[in-house]
């Protein structure tokens, strides 16, 4: 199993885009590509914090977009404060024993936190209070999270290929699913009665939950299928890979191609009119998913892993593998912002 971050649709250069379908373009909101780009010529100022003494694996804004979640390879999570157009750190959360590698907020509770580590535990935190609330201890090294959209489940996966599934209500591990192929990403449908996983022979799986049984077998890309997201709309879902392919006709809705390297990170703005990817790419781009076509991009120093649109505005959150400015052998743990104002 592949720790990656955020998801994708299509990866590599050279690439077109079909339009979308008037269903998914009605659902997207009506945001002319002229105008988009005008305001990220308007809003393109970068913006860096320091939080952790390692690389940040993972981040990720709250359900209201006061607070944005970080957790690095020095075994912490951060917990910032976004106000206005600076973010402030609100308290570390120390207690895992390992790196942590992967973390999701509750969908709809802004204060519930969980958080995937390779000390083989998940905990769950309450920013209210500052504190760890629950700790459900697993059999592997664990590398990827996901929260259902009803906030009654926790899936977890290691690096083993096995799926974990914590009942919230219940407080305790409901089921553990192996499987027999490597699972790169997992996810949740919108409507938390579907859950999808993508591996490394280039397939979406879809299966019932809490059933667990497969309903479909997407073969979306001929090779290594990195990462999933869902758009906005929940009516469709965006899948990145490692070769230079989009989704399979019979399911494909648009392929986006502006990276050179396999699409590590991704993240839909809040109304689908915008899709962000990155990865070993010294580039972040910035796509408008009606028509494919670039919105903008900006230069980073370093692969990216982990980005994060915020859930109301066009700001983009995100971590490179940054080396610090004094001691190029020591990670940076800083997070940055894009789309700040200019002036």
């Amino acid at each position: 199993m592949t720790n990656t971050g955020s998801s994708s649709v299509g990866s590599s250069s050279g690439g077109t885009s079909t339009n979308f379908p008037d269903k998914l373009t009605s659902m997207i909101e009506d945001t002319d590509l002229e105008e988009l780009r005008e305001y990220f010529k308007k809003n393109n100022r970068v913006k860096e914090y320091g939080g952790h003494s390692h690389k940040i694996h993972t981040l990720d804004w709250n359900a209201d977009g006061r607070r944005l979640a970080s957790g690095s390879f020095d075994k912490t999570v951060c917990i910032f404060q976004m106000d206005r157009d600076k973010l402030s750190k609100e308290v570390t959360f120390k207690g895992h024993t390992d790196s942590v590698d992967q973390l999701c907020w509750h969908a709809k509770h802004p204060d519930l936190l969980a958080t995937a580590s390779g000390d083989k535990t998940v905990r769950i935190w309450d920013a209210r209070i500052q504190k760890t609330t629950e700790v459900f201890t697993t059999k592997g090294e664990n590398i990827n999270i996901t929260w259902s959209p009803d906030g009654n489940f926790i899936a977890v996966g290691n690096k083993e290929d096995l799926i974990t599934f914590i009942d919230i209500r219940a407080g305790k591990i409901r089921q553990e699913v192996p499987f027999k192929f490597e699972v790169n990403e997992i996810t949740f449908n919108p409507n938390s009665n579907l859950f999808l996983t993508t591996n490394g022979q280039g397939c979406v799986l879809v299966y019932t939950f809490p059933e667990m049984k497969l309903v479909h077998q997407v073969q979306a890309h001929p090779a290594n299928c990195i990462c999933i997201e869902f758009h906005p709309s929940g009516k469709y879902f965006a899948v990145g890979s490692a070769c230079r392919c989009g989704m399979p006709q019979n399911w494909l809705v648009s392929t986006f191609t502006n990276l050179d390297w396999p699409v590590r990170a991704i993240s839909f703005n809040h109304d689908g009119s915008l899709l962000a990817s990155a990865s070993e790419d010294l580039t972040i781009d910035i796509s408008h998913v009606e028509t494919g076509e670039k919105v903008c991009d900006f230069p980073v120093e370093n692969p990216t892993f982990t980005i994060s649109f915020h859930p109301t505005r066009n700001i983009l959150a995100f971590a490179c593998d940054d080396k610090d400015k004094y001691d190029r052998e020591r990670d940076s743990g800083t997070l940055k912002l894009f789309g700040l104002p200019s002036d």
